[in-house]
């Protein structure tokens, strides 16, 4: 796992390797074991190396023999050393064992129908000189982030839109539109960002370069063939893949740990983890002072049960305070949820014990039907078939067991009841979606002219699959919820950012595009079955973790929201950002509104969700603007002299060669 960045011109003049060392400078806390630096006359690539595999010889960016085809790469490929063997057996010779030498030989041979083979987490861009093109690529599920911008007839990307920043070359620009969609949807659907003229590589994309044009394609597509029953041997399938794709993301050269909430999906995730694991497998947890989000019971049987080696990290809503500014800078978004802090503090932990990657559950909810959400789907589906029923409604009070009288009675039937027509693509989400956005009541003039005409829910449906109303309604819940959540928040935000943010990298089994694909050919039901979820998973999971995890009821993941800041952990920053004069001079918002969120959040009066969302919505933009539009971000370049690799081919730079 890495930083990946780089740019490209249309001209011949060269590509100033002080640009990239800038640019790398930038994400250099995704990358502290090495750097290197690629140049030639239009394309420059620029790499930032956390060792995880061939510690001694996996440098980037590396070349082919024949310096025609340059890679960088960040992420994992993990079936390399299959790939390795096959690229061998037709005639390639490897001069390192690094799962990046795989992409060189690999594209030399296949061209794109590479990216279907490999099994993996990935962003990398290809420097092809027999073509003079240069190729972006991001994987199916978007694990990886990947962004891009065009200014000049250039073309910059990087891991993080900090290094396209640093180049000196692209401004910083607020977008009201892709805020907009923050505050519908949580994050921003690629390929939009919160910049103005920053894009997203989608996930399953691929863009290619050449004389300063840029094609993107889609190599991977999302689909739900969904069978009418069960197979026989379903289970068996099951078992076989998650099995594979556990023991493939342990493939290392350091130990690998993992993450334990409590739930089933991690307690799987570190069971087979830890029966595979050549030492006692090391996890890490997160436990709250406050009883309502603490699951540490669950986590300390499942640790004792597979025999880890358990830390933990213990939040107090002061900790989350403290450490929110510094995810906002990781972030590069504002957010709607504290929920990434703790996992910001949870990989700092996990940096300090000496682990540098760890396996995690996402993915499972997704696949396996495991959210309260789809569970909705079906109650309002059945209420809605007989409109006048009293009796039927009462199965919404059974939905959130864990917010007690939080989201029940008759408000909360109603409100799921009319929140969109059964005959809209968006019918599964528009409860979520319509919560969100009740930010819309803080926007300002300026904001609200900034949006005028523009509706991201129906950019949504334009943008949704020809095939879409052929699934089945549980269906099109999981695909929406994997393009507007899973990859855009849940995998950048909560996951990607805070992570790399201390150099630990998360690999994810479930979101192995062969367990997906048979999660996505089974029929509904054997997902969530009446009203419990991720069925076939629980069947499959009885032997493998304690019965009390796997009888357990899904609970969310979730942190202190409005009481981390205007609580009895009230912070100065914060009550420096929300005033009116700062409110004002960012200008997204209606000052007037907010001091009356604050006040309501000071006098502990903002209890309800839409409330908790919006403080922290405001307080994060607002820390958000402050960083990146007005203080900005600097960082010195990298030393040259200091580089692991240091290519520059036709360039009128001094020649210099490969170096470490």
């Amino acid at each position: 796992m890495c930083g990946i960045a780089g740019l490209a011109r249309t001209g011949t003049a060269g590509v100033s390797l002080d640009t990239l060392s800038r640019m790398a400078a930038a994400i250099r806390h995704r990358g502290p074991d090495g750097y290197g630096f690629y140049a030639d006359h239009s394309v420059g690539l620029a790499h930032l190396r956390l060792s995880i595999i061939d510690l001694a010889g996996g440098a980037q960016p590396i070349a082919s023999e024949d310096g025609q085809v340059i890679v960088t790469f960040n992420g994992e490929i993990f079936n390399y050393v299959e790939l390795m063997a096959e690229l061998e057996s037709l005639g390639h010779r490897f001069h390192t064992r690094s799962d990046t030498e795989v992409l060189v030989h690999g594209w030399e041979e296949w061209g794109a129908k590479l990216f279907p083979r490999l099994i993996g987490q990935f962003a990398f861009a290809i420097r092809d000189r027999r073509t003079n093109s240069l190729i972006l690529v991001r994987d199916r599920f978007g694990v990886r982030p990947l962004y891009y911008a065009q200014v000049r007839g250039g073309l910059y990307f990087g891991s993080e839109v900090k290094a396209i920043f640093a180049s000196g070359e692209v401004p910083a620009e607020a977008d009201p539109m892709g805020l907009d969609q923050v505050f519908t949807f949580w994050a921003t659907r690629p390929p939009r960002t919160p910049f103005k003229d920053v894009w997203q590589l989608e996930p399953g994309c691929m863009a290619i370069w050449r004389n300063g044009r840029l094609d993107v394609s889609r190599w991977y597509h999302l689909d739900y063939p969904g069978a009418t029953s069960e197979s026989p041997d379903a289970l068996e399938q099951l078992d076989e893949i998650l099995s594979s794709s556990v023991s493939l993301r342990m493939r290392a050269d350091v130990p690998v740990g993992g993450y334990l909430s409590g739930g089933l999906d991690s307690s799987i995730t570190c069971s087979l983890a830890a029966k595979r694991s050549p030492h006692a497998l090391r996890t890490f947890s997160v436990t709250f002072a406050d009883p309502r989000f603490d699951e540490s019971r669950y986590q300390l049987e499942v640790a004792e049960a597979v025999g880890s080696m358990h830390a933990v990290e213990h939040i107090d809503t002061g900790d989350i305070a403290a450490a929110f500014p510094a995810v906002i800078r990781h972030a590069e978004t504002p957010l709607v949820r504290t929920a990434p802090v703790p996992m910001y503090l949870l990989a700092k932990l996990t940096r300090e014990r000496g682990i540098t990657v760890v396996l995690t559950g996402e993915g499972a909810d997704e696949l396996f039907l495991g959210y309260d959400l789809f569970k909705e789907v079906v109650v309002r589906q059945f209420c809605l078939r007989q409109p006048g029923s009293t009796v039927r409604p009462r199965l919404f009070d059974r939905l959130y067991p864990y917010l007690g009288a939080g989201r029940s009675g008759e408000f909360w039937r109603k409100f799921f009841l009319t929140a969109g027509a059964p005959d809209d693509p968006l019918f599964s989400h528009m409860p979520r979606f319509l919560m969100t956005s009740w930010i819309r009541e803080f926007y300002s003039d300026r904001m609200r002219e900034g949006t005028a005409g523009y509706d991201p829910l129906e950019e949504l449906r334009q943008s949704l699959p020809a095939e879409f109303r052929t699934w089945a309604p549980e269906h099109r819940a999981a695909y929406l919820e994997m393009v507007t959540l899973l990859s855009p928040y849940l995998l950048s935000s909560q996951s990607d950012r805070v992570g790399m943010a201390w150099a630990v990298e998360g690999r994810f089994p479930f979101l192995d595009h062969r367990l997906f694909e048979f999660a996505a050919r089974l029929p509904p039901r054997s997902k969530l079955r009446g009203l419990r979820e991720k069925d076939i998973l629980r069947r499959w999971s009885k032997p493998v973790v304690p019965a009390a995890v796997n009888n357990r009821g899904k609970q969310p993941y979730r942190a202190p929201d409005a009481a981390a800041f205007f609580g009895e952990a009230q912070v100065d920053w914060a009550d420096e950002l929300m005033s009116p004069e700062s409110v004002a001079a960012a200008g997204w918002f209606r000052p007037e509104a907010v001091a009356g969120l604050v006040r309501r959040c000071r006098a502990g009066q903002a209890t309800g969700f839409r409330e908790n969302q919006a403080l922290v919505a405001i307080l994060s933009t607002q820390a958000w603007y402050r960083q990146f539009m007005v203080d900005g971000l600097s960082r010195a370049a990298l030393p040259l002299d200091q580089a692991d690799v240091l290519m520059v081919h036709d360039t009128p730079a001094p020649q210099l060669s490969r170096a470490g």
